[in-house]
């Protein structure tokens, strides 16, 4: 997330500009797809909590997603260039609680009917709008304080985070369904890893491949190059009529790209914990990137109030030294808190709001 928007730009191309593509969007559907892990990881990873252990996870979930509303609301309240993805975090604990008890295979089966029906569904709605969003949006307060006082102008009210938003949850819920179904799997067994590295690998091919089949003639491609392919790049353009839906652009919510971005979140999965597990100098080396990871939340708001008070009204900002200081910083933040403390400062002020939890008999 810090390449992709604080990274130079990729139409900047060469390698660089290659690997600052590979973050846009991809980056954030990794994001959701480890928001469905986390939630088994409250309610219960392998097995659902029952009984009282059960009521008090679900009730932590409640809380999380309620803070991460408010937080993710008042971060776009400040005008930041972000588009925050919290907000809709939240909303996605809060639609994925119902389904934190269903077996992995059940998941998966639901990932996958949702990656086909959701983004048709959200297509027709935003194509079809015929005024109720923005009437919608006059009685929303969310949309009121996200759009400071502009609610018809904001993309951020219920609407924005279900329909017409940046991660719109009817298209990004696949995301959090599919990690939810490989948190239920023993991922400790090289079987399990084996087979889901290579079902991320296929479905990384069939969701870009399947783009690429499909928009034979993509305009520009011939001219100025495969980083304006349709298929797998946020710098193409997009097709307004009906082609749209088979555009696999990370950030354009359709099948494809749902497919295509499930599939690089679950190879990067499988492939840190083969590296971790693999070699521990690797793991020793990783390490300041591990505290990062534990404290992800810090990380995210201090990315975003660094990019305000550096001032930058055009995202991506299109620094490499930019990029590189900031990571550096975060790490080496991340690293010397963990040497003390079990959980980042947000982290910690999240676990005690969540604490009130243990109360419910």
């Amino acid at each position: 997330m810090y390449a992709a928007h604080v990274g130079p730009e990729p139409a900047e191309g060469g390698f660089v500009g290659f690997v600052m593509e590979v973050t846009h969007g991809r980056s954030s559907a990794l994001f959701a797809f480890l928001a469905g892990f986390s939630i088994l990881l409250i309610t219960g990873r392998r097995a659902p909590k029952a009984g009282q252990a059960g009521r008090q996870a679900r009730v932590k979930i409640l809380i999380r997603a309620g803070i991460l509303l408010v937080l993710g609301t008042a971060l776009t309240a400040s005008g930041t260039k972000v588009e925050v993805i919290l907000a809709y975090y939240g909303l996605y604990f809060l639609l994925a609680l119902p389904l934190s008890r269903l077996r992995a295979a059940t998941l998966a089966v639901v990932a996958a009917v949702s990656a086909l029906v959701l983004p048709q569904l959200a297509f027709l709605v935003i194509a079809t709008d015929p005024g109720w969003t923005s009437a919608v949006n006059r009685f929303d307060p969310l949309a009121w304080v996200a759009g400071r006082g502009d609610p018809i102008g904001s993309n951020d009210g219920l609407v924005g985070l279900l329909f017409t938003g940046g991660y719109p949850a009817l298209a990004w819920m696949p995301f959090v369904i599919a990690g939810m179904a490989v948190a239920r799997l023993d991922l400790a067994a090289t079987v399990i890893r084996v087979r889901l590295a290579a079902t991320g690998i296929g479905l990384a091919v069939l969701g870009y491949g399947g783009s690429a089949l499909a928009l034979p003639s993509a305009p520009d491609v011939a001219e100025r190059g495969i980083m304006y392919a349709p298929w797998w790049s946020d710098l193409a353009d997009q097709p307004t009529d009906w082609r749209y839906l088979f555009v696999a652009m990370p950030h354009s919510e359709t099948t494809l790209s749902i497919v295509a971005n499930t599939g690089v979140a679950l190879t990067v999965l499988i492939a840190c914990l083969a590296a971790a597990d693999g070699s521990r100098r690797f793991r020793r080396m990783a390490t300041p990137l591990i505290a990062v990871g534990s404290m992800s939340l810090t990380a995210y708001v201090f990315h975003v109030a660094a990019i305000a008070v550096l001032g930058f009204d055009v995202l991506p900002a299109g620094s490499l030294p930019v990029l590189l200081s900031l990571s550096a910083i975060i790490m080496m933040f991340a690293y010397c808190w963990s040497r003390f403390f079990r959980r980042g400062p947000l982290e910690w002020l999240l676990y005690r709001a969540t604490s009130v939890a243990e109360r419910v008999r």
